[in-house]
């Protein structure tokens, strides 16, 4: 009987022991939009979720959830998540903005973190990239190589985010090629193959030589590669493996360093709700390797442009520029303030179209 008492007593307290272990351990979640192997946005997220499985060993556990929808059914997902364990939870598109403060207010004791949007709570921080300035390299690129003048653009979202970007592009396009045109088609889907693909060969039949896009996938660039003599950047990720052409180079996101940063925070006790907007200065905006398809010329350009805005020498959104009525917005040397880009909804002059509502 003692024997078995000690037996009982030391599985007792093996399971104590272990339980301890168990409990010490960080559990951080991750909602996507995509699916992991979409090549593009979604796929980054997930590199990142494994550099901080990398960086952290068995002190992190991360879970993920693929190809949430943004709405209603993106708040029983997170539920679901937070009831498992999760501390820490990483939610990854513009449209699950709502449902994590939703989230958040069930449970104060977990921490959240939504990419790419505004709304923030005490255990709320918010995190994006300014993508802008990869536009403007990549505008840069696009007015000097288009033969036809014409450069497509496939946007997800009228969000300001997209509407950025495409302002971005268009003005450093039209700084290098006055001749200049964009073409806009609204995908309103952030991943949809067939969708983007469409897109794509719409523009393409519109005499686009050029297509950048603010969707997901790799359709485009296949779209692209069938057309022949046309243009792409990889969005979100590098899309190298069409490259050199159509694919001449890409905006990376790095979202590794800050995701590992963030957990190490919740680890140490010192996680507050921030709100972060970082570039190609601090690492988060990546410019994807320019092809041999770039003339060195037009390369040589691409590459000043990305180390003065990484040196904050020049900033994307210098005056003078107008709203697309005509109406002055920046005099000259004038900087547009963070407050306005982050809830920009116009376009600037020369684009044509309207902002969809």
């Amino acid at each position: 009987m003692k024997r078995r008492t000690l037996l009982a007593s030391a599985a007792m307290a093996l399971g104590l022991a272990t339980a301890g272990i168990a409990e010490d351990k960080t559990k951080v979640g991750f909602i996507y939009v995509g699916p992991v192997g979409d090549g593009g946005w979604t796929y980054e997220h997930n590199q990142a979720r494994l550099a901080v499985e990398e960086k952290f060993g068995d002190k992190v556990e991360t879970v993920f959830v693929e190809s949430v929808p943004e709405g209603p059914d993106a708040e029983r997902v997170m539920t679901q998540m937070v009831l498992e364990g999760a501390d820490l939870v990483f939610t990854t598109s513009f449209g699950y903005m709502d449902q994590t403060i939703n989230v958040a207010k069930k449970f104060p004791n977990v921490k959240f973190e939504h990419a790419t949007g505004y709304k923030t709570a005490p255990n709320v921080s918010v995190y994006s990239a300014r993508f802008y300035e990869g536009r403007a390299v990549q505008g840069t690129i696009a007015g000097e190589m288009t033969k036809s003048n014409v450069v497509g653009y496939i946007g997800s979202y009228p969000i300001p985010e997209v509407i950025r970007g495409i302002n971005s592009a268009y003005i450093h396009a039209k700084k290098v090629n006055p001749d200049v045109q964009f073409k806009i088609v609204w995908a309103y889907t952030w991943f949809d193959p067939a969708k983007e693909a469409d897109a794509a060969k719409v523009l393409i039949e519109q005499g686009a030589d050029v297509i950048l896009q603010h969707t997901d996938s790799t359709a485009p660039q296949a779209a692209a590669q069938a057309a022949g003599d046309v243009i792409t950047f990889g969005q979100a990720s590098d899309m190298a493996e069409y490259a050199p052409k159509p694919r001449v180079s890409s905006i990376i996101d790095n979202w590794a360093p800050y995701y590992i940063e963030r957990t190490q925070a919740v680890i140490d006790g010192t996680w507050e709700s921030v709100n972060t907007w970082n570039g190609i200065g601090k690492g988060m905006v990546g410019i994807g390797e320019i092809s041999d398809a770039v003339p060195a010329e037009v390369k040589a350009d691409a590459l000043a442009l990305k180390e003065s805005i990484a040196s904050g020498d020049y900033h994307p959104f210098t005056g003078p520029l107008n709203k697309q009525d005509g109406t002055p917005w920046l005099a000259e040397g004038e900087v547009a303030d963070d407050g306005t880009l982050a809830g920009m909804n116009f376009y600037v002059e020369g684009i044509e179209g309207t902002i969809p509502q």
